[in-house]
């Protein structure tokens, strides 16, 4: 990672783990604006924010399925997130993010009780976004529901529609209508998501071939260029670090 930018991942406790990926921050500690790509890793994230530009601001960033154009990353500023699994938005955030595909939008700065003061101590933040978070769990997920988010997390979104489908006991048609109106992406679009997202950790490693379940090589590339925009051996590169997910990954 870009020697101006400080990174550090903390997982969730194990009971949070179905609706919480992880907990994250990242500070720009150069006095300079940092330019980046973002790429969709299929996570929906929280961030509070503080920089001299704007002392502080928290945003909910929806699903993304293709990558961000001229990310930054303030000058001297520091960013905590939250990155969050599906099953959190209906059961945590009680409402669709549907009209945040690929977009974003500003919360209030009081948003959860979260406030300024909480960017002073990262694993502080980090049990007091986890108390909040089991406070707002107010019903039992469905047993269909936990099936079918256990299988794609599980396989990396490897498996078919219809393969989840028969496995969850819910039907295709069913599961597109939900994933459309929470998330607003098909379930088949998701997995292709996720299993890109799988194919960076292997391309931070410099595997750059097939092993999330591609036909071949071929297939690979065009589906890591549609999503992504750029060839995988020009993610491995990452010149610049501007490929901030592929620089954290990289840093693990």
């Amino acid at each position: 990672m870009h020697n101006k930018l400080e990174y550090k991942s903390i997982q969730p406790k194990q009971d949070l783990s179905y609706f919480v990926d992880s907990f994250w921050c990242i500070r720009n500690t150069s006095d300079k604006t940092l330019e980046t790509i973002g790429l969709p890793d299929g996570r929906i994230d929280l961030s509070l924010l503080q920089s001299p530009e704007e002392s502080f601001r928290i945003m909910l960033l929806g699903l993304g399925t293709k990558q961000y154009e001229k990310g930054r990353i303030p000058a001297n500023s520091l960013t905590f997130v939250i990155s969050f699994k599906l099953p959190a938005v209906e059961y945590v955030f009680h409402e669709s993010i549907s009209d945040l595909l690929n977009s974003g939008k500003k919360l209030e700065n009081n948003f959860w009780e979260f406030n300024e003061n909480d960017l002073e101590d990262f694993e502080l933040f980090c049990e007091k976004a986890s108390l909040k978070i089991e406070s707002l769990l107010l019903k039992e997920i469905e047993t269909r529901k936990q099936k079918l988010f256990s299988l794609i997390y599980q396989t990396h979104g490897a498996m078919t529609v219809k393969e989840l489908s028969e496995k969850s006991s819910w039907s295709s048609r069913q599961i597109n209508r939900y994933f459309n109106t929470y998330f607003g992406i098909s379930l088949k679009g998701f997995c292709s998501i996720l299993r890109f997202r799988a194919s960076l950790e292997n391309i931070a490693k410099g595997k750059l071939f097939p092993e999330e379940n591609f036909s071949d090589q071929t297939h690979f590339i065009r589906e890591i260029k549609k999503i992504s925009g750029s060839l995988p051996k020009e993610l491995f590169q990452n010149k610049n670090d501007r490929f901030i997910l592929l620089s954290a990954l990289s840093s693990k």
